[in-house]
């Protein structure tokens, strides 16, 4: 019994005398410290990101129980804010938490000046392509180029294809791109040097129609005049549609064709269903008057807002994607 005494004794002892050491009083003066800023910081990114995520769902479960067809600029912008503001303000809490590491370890700043300059210097030289990807997204986003749900097309430096696809995420550092196939681009924003915006406050569907040239052009342009009347009288299509197709006339002249050209400004992104269905309504109201198309389809291009034709690659991406 006093045996067992004497060995509780000595361990209480030796547990004592440890915390009452200089390893003791050093976890308990600074690594307990150390443990719970980690821990604290851990949980505050777990939560800025969880707050984020939250945001960015109700911002788009606001337009999927509204009768939006699409959505608001100012939504696009908000989404890509909050995700850029959850990545920053993740950045900005482990920077404040290495200086308080750094002050609860006692580590003087001024001898940390000499080396802070080397590896920044390193740094310098190695990180210019990161500076310069934060640039290009920071200038993306305040300037609104585009943003979450954007149908774009980037070309990129050195890339003998531009990406095109729907944006899913706009981050400072990348921009993540889903095709119509489903595939995913990840693209650096330093790599952009020209972005083409398909859906930025409207959109323009252009449908070229060939006919040959001996046919009766005034009775052509009478049933084409009358096909976008009767687009104004579909709901579903009047609903994509800014104002009532236009025939613009003849485009061009070949030896046996003459092509005409319709034009139908849309809703953002909405110019490909437009095309496609425009193009139902030309066939059936040509094939109903007689009037045949020299065995050729429609084809539908796309005019940005700003008036400028797209590239050859993005109306074969369209016409893919109409296809799919």
């Amino acid at each position: 019994m006093t045996s067992n005494r004497l060995l509780a004794f000595d361990l209480s002892g030796t547990w004592r005398g440890f915390w009452e050491g200089d390893t003791g009083v050093w976890i308990l003066a600074r690594g307990v410290p150390i443990a719970l800023l980690l821990i604290g910081a851990l949980l505050a990114a777990r939560f800025i990101n969880w707050a984020a995520q939250r945001i960015t769902r109700r911002i788009d479960a606001q337009y999927q129980e509204s009768d939006q067809l699409v959505r608001t600029e100012s939504a696009k912008h908000r989404q890509a804010v909050a995700s850029v503001i959850s990545w920053v303000s993740v950045a900005l809490l482990f920077v404040m938490v290495s200086v308080q590491i750094t002050d609860i370890l006692a580590i003087p700043i001024g001898s940390l000046v000499a080396p802070a300059a080397v590896i920044g210097a390193a740094l310098g030289f190695g990180a210019q392509k990161l500076v310069q990807d934060l640039l290009a997204g920071f200038f993306i986003i305040t300037e609104r180029q585009y943003g979450f749900g954007d149908l774009v097309q980037l070309n990129m430096v050195g890339a003998p294809e531009p990406a095109q696809g729907t944006v899913e995420e706009v981050t400072l550092r990348v921009t993540k791109l889903r095709t119509s196939e489903g595939e995913v681009f990840t693209v650096p924003n330093g790599n952009i040097v020209q972005s083409l915006n398909m859906s930025k406050d409207w959109a323009r569907a252009v449908v070229d129609i060939p006919v040959p040239t001996s046919v009766d052009l005034n009775s052509v342009n009478e049933v084409l005049h009358t096909v976008g009347e009767r687009a104004m009288r579909d709901v579903e299509l009047r609903a994509l549609l800014l104002d009532t197709p236009q025939l613009m006339g003849v485009e061009s002249i070949q030896v046996d064709t003459v092509n005409l050209r319709m034009v139908a400004r849309t809703l953002p992104g909405k110019q490909f269903e437009v095309g496609r269905r425009l193009r139902i309504l030309i066939i059936a109201a040509l094939a109903g008057a007689g009037i045949a198309t020299k065995d050729h389809t429609p084809t539908v291009s796309n005019i940005s807002a700003t008036g400028d034709t797209v590239s050859s690659e993005a109306a074969a991406a369209g016409r893919s994607e109409q296809k799919s």
